[in-house]
């Protein structure tokens, strides 16, 4: 891959997506594909032919996916499993049949079963029950991962699959109805300063920005109040509130900011082809060669809570609803194989989180 490679980046305003197309900018490359969804609509099939066919990529970065939370991931069962596998299938497909030199495809740490041993080595693939409820998402990534090793073994491609951990940054989505635990809890913590500090108007901006469903910014400051309680947040008379947060606040989470990630994707598709992935491994059956990527450390779902608490400046109190899902228990990944490979991350959590809460105070 040259600096006027013909890159294609499918999903380039997503956060995974936008985070690579930053990154290939800041290392000079200059023929960058990018197309919005009224552009190019990834599920349809005849729509994604016509690209490859005259587009011609010559590489591509598979980061367009349908993600959400765990109340998403659980209530939208049927469109996670239908958009991701369509998603993937004709990417993947017409990649090939166009002769693109090589694919780099995102996938999820949640491919791997809800009681994986700790920290979780790529090995660990399908040796035991997924976590209910993103079971289908996670299937449908497990599917585009072997899609790309069974093309690789068919038709001689050179596709590698990546497995990043929880992830957030620039462009991460703060929808309060389906976002994951970090950037939902920086706007709950956010919501819930400016309800201690009585300041209406800015909560009004907040949702005028990003809004939500059924949220009427229009109405009165009691009504806000109201509705802020579906959120967990709850104002008390004297003033006071509380934000009540889903699960038990014990399991564990590993989290990643989306330019290491970046960074990450555009070294090993610079660096590592399927290939030399089969060799490191010394395989007899070529099967689970993707590549984890993460920190290596992780911490309670309690422990960020105290972190986004201290980066927000929210004082009112955190509760926990152990009526909500907890999800899986640790998702700590391995990523010894990355660091051998020559990348290790360099963004700390909590000034990571900072420079997030930075730009969503700038926007928001």
């Amino acid at each position: 891959m040259d600096k006027n490679s013909k890159i294609f980046v499918a999903g380039h305003r997503g956060l995974v997506g936008s985070a690579i197309t930053r990154e290939l900018k800041r290392q000079g490359f200059n023929h960058l594909i990018l197309k919005s969804r009224s552009e190019l609509n990834l599920l349809d099939q005849k729509a994604v032919e016509r690209f490859f066919e005259t587009e011609k990529p010559e590489y591509v970065f598979l980061a367009a996916a349908k993600v959400g939370g765990i109340m998403a991931n659980n209530t939208y069962r049927a469109d996670f499993i239908y958009e991701n596998i369509q998603i993937q299938n004709n990417i993947i497909h017409f990649s090939w049949k166009s002769g693109v030199k090589k694919l780099l495809f995102l996938g999820s740490s949640c491919i791997y079963p809800r009681n994986c041993p700790q920290p979780m080595k790529e090995e660990y693939l399908l040796t035991d029950v997924l976590e209910y409820t993103n079971e289908p998402y996670a299937i449908a990534k497990i599917a585009g991962m072997k899609m790309c090793e069974a093309y690789n073994l068919q038709y001689g491609t050179n596709y590698i699959s990546v497995m990043p951990t929880n992830l957030y940054g620039p462009n991460d989505n703060y929808n309060l109805m389906g976002s994951h635990v970090l950037p939902a809890m920086i706007r709950k913590m956010h919501l819930a300063k400016l309800l201690k500090e009585k300041d209406f108007e800015n909560i009004r901006n907040d949702f005028r920005k990003n809004p939500v469903e059924g949220v009427d910014v229009n109405k009165s400051d009691e009504y806000l109040i109201d509705e802020l309680e579906q959120f967990g947040i709850f104002y008390s008379g004297n003033g006071e509130v509380e934000l009540r947060l889903w699960g038990s606040g014990k399991p564990r989470r590993e989290f990643l900011h989306s330019d290491d990630l970046a960074k990450a994707c555009v070294y090993l598709m610079k660096e590592v082809n399927f290939e030399d992935i089969v060799k490191e491994r010394g395989l007899d059956e070529v099967r689970n060669t993707h590549i984890n990527i993460g920190v290596g450390e992780d911490l309670s779902i309690a422990e960020l809570a105290g972190i986004v608490q201290e980066v927000t400046g929210f004082s009112g109190k955190i509760t926990w609803d152990a009526t909500k899902p907890d999800g899986t228990f640790q998702k700590l990944l391995d990523v010894s194989r990355l660091n051998n490979l020559g990348f290790k991350a360099s963004i700390k959590l909590n000034e990571g989180i900072e420079k997030v809460y930075r730009e969503y105070r700038n926007y928001y």
